[in-house]
């Protein structure tokens, strides 16, 4: 009865998002008589270069666009031009309409907006909804995917699980100036996994990290919290090149590691959180997180305090605010199609099975977008993690994880893969007979694809289907024999690509 009662409850909240937006192109249409014809170059998305493609980062909160105002006066007056006849662009009345910038700049494109306050590339691609009230910017995204999985299909009674489930996630944030260079931000990010997922999470063969009924969660995902964000911050622009940031969350997400997985483009279209996610951007869901960042041109550089805790059982609380943890982050877009950063975070006992072993976590990310047409582009990030583990008896080892997935979509279709190698001790992996801190090197390779079937209130519904395959030490195989195969089948619902 949960997982009918989780199922529609799921139905219901991405219904009322989307028909938010839904509702909000019917008023467009209805007022189109505000609107006004304007003549544009001849410049199809064939032959138009990169730059011009997903156009939001051609405008800002000022509701400026990077063009002059003689410009724009010769584009409105075509008799003026007569060259400036092969296409019509519709313009809303109400210039206030165009009021998009990055959540933490007012001199920033959206589309930068990453997890956090980390950066993705210029280019990359929008999925979500907007909507403008008065002063205030709102956007709405998220995600679920109903589908049946099942793992180590091909070693009998080694570890294996199969599951109807659906992992889901839903956000949205609200923007508004603050006078001439003033801006604040409020985010909100929901999941309803531990409705969907049970308390233990969904299976995923080679998966570690937090608990469940007080044992480690081995091969299964943890459920994400019902509250995973409630933030805000403010930001204050100095100068075009330079802003100052301050954030909080409760939870929130601190300046470490890259953009976390849900919110990656290149990682969107897979249902399975990574295997190294708890070496590179596990922080995402943290019970107290301040952070202080400028921002100089291509650069930005950041610092948090936060609880190093991972969440705890009780997926619908909120879990004591502590500040025993900090990081810092350094991130470089320098140019639209790439985003990268380098991140070091001293977390303090992070597992509740291990309250001695604290965790210095270095992380190194490389995320790459890049639009052939509107409707066709390709994602990639190349992301390195290392855990290394340090107990109050002067133990300690290193840990790296090294991740590279990619999505490539093209019109209905999406093509994507994940190839990981992390390397998990003994004890993540609640395995016996083995000396401490003995570890074992896992190589896992993920291909999926999925086609748009249709359009729900707004939503896309793509069918899709995937497969993993391992490679591991021959020690493992005892546990879990030889090359697991995983596969599923899944429908997802998302928001449509902002065109």
């Amino acid at each position: 009865m949960k997982i009918i009662f989780a199922l529609t409850l799921l139905v219901l909240l991405t219904n009322t998002s989307f028909a938010q937006h839904h509702h909000h192109d019917d008023d467009t249409t209805k007022t189109k008589k505000d609107t006004m014809d304007m003549k544009m170059p001849n410049e199809t998305p064939e032959n138009m270069s990169d730059s011009n493609k997903h156009d939001h980062s051609k405008m800002n909160m000022d509701g400026e666009m990077n063009m002059s105002d003689s410009t724009m006066n010769s584009f409105m007056n075509s008799s003026e031009n007569p060259s400036m006849n092969n296409h019509d662009m519709h313009l809303h009345g109400n210039m206030d309409d165009m009021a998009m910038s990055h959540s933490y700049s007012l001199s920033l494109p959206m589309n930068r907006n990453g997890s956090g306050t980390g950066w993705l590339p210029d280019a990359s691609p929008m999925y979500g909804y907007m909507v403008h009230s008065n002063n205030w910017m709102l956007m709405f995204h998220g995600g679920v995917f109903l589908r049946y999985t099942s793992t180590n299909i091909n070693n009998e009674g080694k570890g294996g699980a199969s599951m109807f489930d659906a992992p889901n996630w839903f956000m949205g944030m609200a923007q508004r100036k603050i006078g001439a260079d003033g801006l604040i931000k409020f985010g909100l990010m929901m999941s309803l996994d531990r409705l969907t997922e049970r308390g233990d999470g969904y299976p995923l063969l080679f998966q570690s990290g937090e608990t469940w009924q007080g044992n480690p969660l081995v091969n299964r995902q943890h459920p994400h919290d019902l509250f995973s964000e409630l933030s805000i911050a403010y930001t204050q622009r100095l100068s075009k090149d330079v802003d100052v940031t301050g954030y909080f969350g409760y939870p929130g997400e601190p300046a470490l590691g890259p953009v976390a997985f849900m919110h990656r483009v290149s990682a969107g279209n897979n249902p399975d959180a990574p295997l190294s996610h708890h070496w590179q951007d596990a922080t995402h869901i943290t019970f107290g997180v301040g952070t202080f960042g400028v921002r100089y041109n291509i650069f930005k550089i950041e610092g948090s305090i936060f609880n190093g805790k991972e969440p705890d059982e009780n997926r619908y609380n909120f879990d004591k605010g502590e500040f025993n943890s900090y990081s810092y982050r350094v991130s470089v877009n320098p140019d639209r199609n790439f985003a990268l950063q380098f991140s070091q975070g001293f977390i303090k006992a992070p597992e509740a099975l291990e309250p001695e072993v604290d965790v210095t976590r270095t992380t190194a990310s490389v995320t790459h977008s890049y639009n052939f047409t509107k409707t066709s582009n390709l994602n990639t990030t190349i992301a390195w993690g290392m855990n290394d583990k340090k107990s109050g008896e002067g133990d300690n080892h290193k840990e790296h994880s090294l991740l590279l997935e990619s999505n490539y979509e093209i019109n209905k279709a999406n093509l994507y893969g994940r190839y990981e190698f992390v390397e998990k001790d003994a004890e993540e992996l609640a395995l016996s007979g083995f000396e401490h801190g003995r570890k074992f090197s896992i190589n896992a390779f993920t291909l999926g694809t999925n086609y748009k079937i249709g359009n729900a209130v707004g939503a896309d519904v793509s069918l899709g289907l995937q497969g993993s395959l391992y490679f591991i030490p021959s020690d493992l195989e005892t546990y879990y024999g030889k090359n697991p195969v995983s596969a599923q089948i899944y429908l997802k619902l998302s928001p449509m690509l902002m065109k």
